[in-house]
């Protein structure tokens, strides 16, 4: 089977970039920025003091010095000692999430309309006949159709807006033709259950007569053992999250999330570490991501603090957790103290 990190590469290799388009600066908002924006002029742009007062090396300050030699005085009105932007410098580069200060900052530069990647076009698709909605009665034997709801509001929380949900049941004709539709409409689709190795797992089966190529099927961690990833004859791309709830959610915030952001032309995030406020032992020759809560220390020094579920299924386990950290395959014992890659939820 693949490592996660093997995962990571193939997905990046087969996922589109997406196209770029023309936005007015007020629709930005949350958009991945497809152009540097540059000073449309010297900042500040004419003579001025901000603030009356005395400037001191604070470096030195620390250092305790406390004599200095006066340098230069600035009364208002004088010529500029030095700007803090001149006409033509790099503000924003390529591959910036806009937030509220990048926005100002385009705005500032005088920038009415900025190219921006494309919003992809998603489908949130659930599958199993057991699932029923909230607020419809439910017998014993069924569940509550949870897993999109995460789905649909990890992505949206995380600036994918175009994204529609769907429930199929465990029905090949139905499979076919619902799938069908969703690959010839949308950019990346995006399923939960129905990849594991179970009589009624068809969506691999279905997905393949539908001409969509498997990229990998498995991957050597816990939980998420079954993911499953495809490109169809259009471009789609197709994942195949395993059905129960933790699994879901994990593999959607360390292989999807990132693919997409990848997809939109972001910049990588840095990884994030974090060190284990207790041990933990990994037994399975299998990565193990592990959920966790953070807690500072009296020193103000944040830890992970492991947080087990009882298994894949226990979604509730994961009310207040802050995400996961990715542990190596066992069969070892990892330390207090043992530094490893923490996955935010959001």
């Amino acid at each position: 089977m693949l490592t996660p990190a093997e995962a990571d590469q193939l997905i990046g290799q087969h996922l589109q970039c997406l196209p770029i388009e023309s936005l007015p600066l007020a629709q930005c908002a949350g958009a991945v920025l497809r152009e540097n924006i540059y000073a449309e002029r010297d900042q500040p742009p004419y003579d001025r003091v901000a603030m009356d007062g005395v400037a001191l090396d604070s470096h030195a300050v620390s250092a305790g010095r406390r004599s200095f030699r006066i340098q230069a005085t600035q009364a208002a009105g004088d010529a500029p000692l030095t700007l803090d932007t001149r006409q033509g410098a790099l503000l924003l580069s390529a591959g910036r999430r806009l937030r509220a200060p990048e926005i100002a900052i385009a705005a500032s530069a005088g920038m009415a309309r900025i190219r921006v990647a494309s919003q992809p076009m998603l489908a949130v698709i659930s599958t199993g006949n057991e699932l029923v909605e909230p607020g419809e009665p439910v017998l014993a034997h069924q569940v509550r159709r949870s897993n999109a709801y995460a789905v649909v509001s990890a992505l949206r929380a995380h600036g994918f807006q175009r994204v529609a949900d769907d429930h199929i049941r465990d029905d090949a004709e139905e499979l076919r033709e619902r799938l069908h539709f969703h690959l010839e409409t949308h950019d990346v689709l995006v399923l939960s259950g129905g990849v594991s190795m179970g009589r009624f797992d068809l969506v691999p089966q279905v997905l393949g007569e539908l001409g969509v190529r498997t990229i990998f099927h498995k991957v050597a961690q816990r939980p998420g053992k079954p993911l499953w990833f495809g490109v169809a004859p259009s471009g789609a791309a197709v994942f195949g999250l395993p059905g129960n709830p933790v699994s879901t959610l994990v593999c959607l915030t360390r292989f999807v999330l990132p693919a997409l952001r990848g997809s939109l032309g972001q910049s990588p995030q840095p990884a994030q570490r974090m060190a284990l406020a207790a041990p933990v032992t990994v037994t399975p020759p299998l990565t193990h991501f592990l959920p966790v809560r953070l807690e500072q220390d009296d020193w103000g020094r944040e830890w992970a603090v492991p947080a087990p579920t009882n298994g894949s299924g226990d979604f509730t386990g994961l009310a207040g957790t802050e995400g996961f950290v990715e542990l190596p395959p066992g069969p070892n014992t990892y330390a207090k103290g043992f530094v490893t890659r923490l996955f935010r939820w959001s």
